[in-house]
């Protein structure tokens, strides 16, 4: 989609699209609510400052749209499709990376109450079990800081694949 279009979306459809790229309600009405952006970059950037100010509570909103890393991703809507579309490396994943990444989601989920987010988009299975498994050894404050970063760098990603500035109209 063209930035022009995003800027004339009616409030509902902007609210749903912002909505898969975080699921974060505070953080999509404000990112609607600035329309019109001059550029898929301006859009990007109000959407990085805005993500700057997320909080635990944002994150774990959020985190409730989430699959695990490596678990089978259903569902038709945009938000699945993201997810399947970022996980892909993980259908190459050997079993053994498989079955450790599932055992320590299922460790980090005992150990933090809430599933591991990583940005999986340009990384190979075993580069998201290295960071899962150092992030294992974190203390809470920081990993929630780290978790909270890597769902704005989903954030911007999907945002930027899906709004950008060809075609517009001069």
């Amino acid at each position: 989609m063209r930035i022009d279009e995003f800027n004339e979306l009616d409030a509902a459809d902007a609210r749903a699209l912002a909505t898969v790229w975080a699921a974060i309600p505070v953080w999509v009405d404000a990112l609607v609510a600035a329309r019109p952006y001059s550029s898929a970059d301006a859009l990007t950037e109000a959407a990085a400052l805005l993500a700057a100010g997320w909080t635990r509570e944002d994150l774990d909103a959020a985190l409730a749209h989430h699959p695990r890393i490596g678990a089978k991703v259903t569902g038709d809507d945009a938000e699945a499709a993201a997810s399947r579309s970022e996980q892909s490396s993980m259908t190459d994943a050997a079993a053994d990376v498989s079955a450790r990444i599932a055992a320590g989601n299922a460790a980090y989920e005992e150990r933090f109450g809430r599933v591991f987010l990583i940005r999986a988009s340009g990384r190979t299975p075993d580069e998201m079990l290295a960071e899962l498994e150092r992030r294992l050894d974190g203390d809470d404050d920081a990993e929630a800081a780290e978790a909270t970063g890597q769902l704005a760098e989903i954030a911007l990603l999907r945002l930027r694949s899906s709004v950008t500035d060809e075609g517009v109209p001069a």
